[in-house]
């Protein structure tokens, strides 16, 4: 039995934007596509007769509608699954998937919890930091220019999730443990193993990457 994402379940993350066309394009994507909703994280630059303008008269209740955060942590605390994007890759960036593949994962997850994806600034994308709070990440695959336009990426994503609600069939996924639920747990982990001295108490975030990447997306999931 086919279903669809429920949309409104799913939030786009902007993370310190810095030009406030951006804003305005991420908008009227979200418009486009259905999503749900808009949140900025620390914006540099959020002119809104500059992100009215782009997002045009279609999209303006979703810029009447955004929330606002000044940090990442607190932005994503009411989470249950967190897509980050990335340009970059490298050993600290595990389970990168494609827009088309992460957004067939979205479509069971998005019944029971709440989704943010998660976009960095234009000029650096998201830090080790930031790549920590996320249960996957997604690459949108490029030639030899790698570095896209936040509001195309932000296209991309939604078009992909949009797209998917039509190929895939009815699976059960119950809700997981929010962002702020998981980051209490982490933090009572690190305290003990910092006490035992498994974990190094000058060091101690890196030793629990590995044990974050151990429970990648599994969120420890609740019944109903």
């Amino acid at each position: 039995m086919k279903k669809k994402i429920n949309f409104d379940n799913i939030s786009i993350v902007l993370k310190q934007p810095r030009c406030p066309e951006n804003i305005g394009a991420a908008a009227r994507a979200i418009r486009n596509m259905g999503m749900g909703k808009l949140v900025l994280v620390d914006p540099v630059n959020c002119d809104l007769a500059k992100v009215l303008k782009m997002a045009t008269h279609f999209a303006s209740d979703i810029v009447e509608q955004m929330e606002v955060y000044e940090n990442l942590q607190e932005a994503l605390s009411p989470y249950n699954y967190i897509v980050g994007t990335t340009a970059r890759l490298g050993k600290n960036r595990r389970q990168i998937n494609t827009p088309s593949k992460a957004a067939a994962n979205l479509v069971s997850i998005a019944e029971e919890n709440l989704i943010a994806i998660l976009f960095g600034p234009e000029d650096k994308g998201l830090t080790n930091e930031d790549i920590r709070l996320c249960n996957a990440l997604v690459n949108i695959p490029t030639a030899e220019f790698s570095s896209l336009n936040l509001a195309q990426a932000v296209m991309i994503i939604c078009y992909e999730i949009f797209i998917a609600r039509q190929n895939k069939g009815r699976e059960f996924t119950p809700r997981f443990a929010s962002r702020y639920e998981l980051e209490g747990m982490y933090e009572q982990l690190k305290e003990i193993l910092v006490r035992i001295c498994y974990l190094n108490s000058d060091n101690s975030d890196y030793g629990m990457n590995k044990l974050r990447n151990f429970f990648p997306d599994c969120n420890f999931r609740q019944g109903r």
